[in-house]
This record gives structure tokens, sequence and C-alpha cells, in this order.
């Protein structure tokens, strides 16, 4: 019985990924929800998966920089798209992004002092233009570009606690700028559209510690800390 069911349900797979593949890459398709994005306004969601970076610059020159270790994480959120014109729209992309990175500052040998471990938990508000280029069959590719602001839940801003208490703190809000590109694939009820872009970060995130304690090791020769990332989504409308 296991074993029929598995001829099934690959008999099934295999059926459905060729109507796929005849509907997107035939010579002649049926071409799905053509009037589509004629609407004026139409909404949809994605989910998706992140790499954060950060890009640290420094005062003085140094020996060995402050190795980031990066985690994939994942996205989750909503998305509101204006026809502002034919080939140009206007989407907004509100979503929760969950990220984790190491901090490890090569002058330490204690785990307590060298490693920092920053878990964020972002609000993500991404204000883009879509430029779409002419839809071929029921595939319509895009370039993306835009500014966003985020806030970061994890912040630790308020934290009267710093380094020299083992308490990593960063700015509640920052600011970037995006750039990207994606496939709009229209199938017979939806539009499922991959993309990838990368976010840079364009304000300094780091709260320096109190000067109380003395000079820090951890953020007095840091200039400027800003998130970069890489944004992979998986859009259905």
């Amino acid at each position: 019985m296991r074993k029929i069911v598995i001829v099934i349900l690959l008999v099934l797979t295999t059926k459905g990924y060729s109507q796929f593949a005849k509907s997107m890459f035939s010579k002649d398709p049926i071409i799905n929800l053509e009037n589509w994005q004629k609407q004026r306004l139409y909404f949809g969601y994605y989910l998706g998966f992140n790499s954060f970076d950060f890009k640290i610059d420094y005062k003085n020159p140094v020996q060995e920089d402050i190795e980031v270790k990066k985690t994939t994480g994942f996205n989750v959120g909503v998305v509101a798209d204006l026809r502002l014109q034919e080939y140009i729209n206007l989407r907004f992309e509100p979503g929760l992004y969950y990220t984790k990175r190491d901090l490890n500052y090569p002058d330490f040998t204690l785990q307590k002092d060298y490693l920092r471990e920053v878990n964020s938990t972002y609000i993500h508000f991404p204000l883009l233009l879509k430029f779409s280029s002419l839809r071929t069959g029921n595939i319509r590719p895009y370039l993306l570009g835009g500014m966003s602001t985020t806030l970061n839940l994890s912040s630790n801003s308020k934290s009267t606690d710093d380094n020299f208490e083992g308490k990593f703190r960063v700015k509640k809000w920052t600011a970037a700028y995006e750039l990207g590109f994606g496939i709009d694939f229209f199938t017979e009820y939806f539009i499922f559209s991959p993309s990838i872009r990368g976010m840079f970060g364009i304000t300094d995130e780091l709260i320096r510690d109190k000067p109380i304690n003395g000079p820090s090791p951890w953020t007095d020769n840091i200039d400027s800390m800003k998130s970069r990332a890489i944004l992979i989504n998986f859009t259905f409308h």
C-alpha cells in the first residue's frame, strides 16, 4: 500500500509540474490572469529567508577586524501593490524579520568578553518601486528599488547595562536602501513571485558604552556599524 501511495504522489507531482512547465515555457502558452495586473490596487503575502551582516568602520586601523558570524533567518509579511502605470508599481511590504549575528572580538580570550550575540526581531517597512518588463507569456521579470525603515524589537536600547555587563546595545530605529530583482510567474489561480534583493543600511545603529566605566574595548574604536542583508522572498498574489 505504501508503494502504491508513493507512486500515485509521484504521478500527481510530475503531472502538476508538467502542466506548470507547459503553462510557463511552451511556445503558445495559455495566458493566465491576463487582466490581473491591470487592477489599480492588489494585495498578497510573502515568506522568505534572510542573511544579515554588519558593515563596521573603525576610527583607527586595527590588526584584526571584529568577526561577524551570520545565520539564516526568516521573513513573513504582506504586500500592497499600487499600479502607477503599465510598467511601474509602488509596493509597500511590511513584515516581521528574525535574524541572529554573533560578534567575535579578537582582543579577548574569555568567551564572556569576546562573544556578543545580537538577536534581532525586526518590523520592516520597505517602500519600493517595481519596474516590470514586457510580459512574455506567463512570465514577467522586474527590478525593485527603494527605501526602508526598521524597528528593532530586540535592540536593548533602553537597557542601563552595557558591554561591561555583557549587554550589547543597538538603536531601535534604522534606515536603509534596497535593490533587487524578481520574476512574476502567472499561474492559473495566482501569481507566484520569487525575488532577491540587497538591503544596505545608511544609519549607524551602534549605541556606545557608557564613559563612566572607562574606555570601552567593544565600542570606542567603532566609527559606524550598519546592517546589510540579503533578502529572499516568495510572494503570492
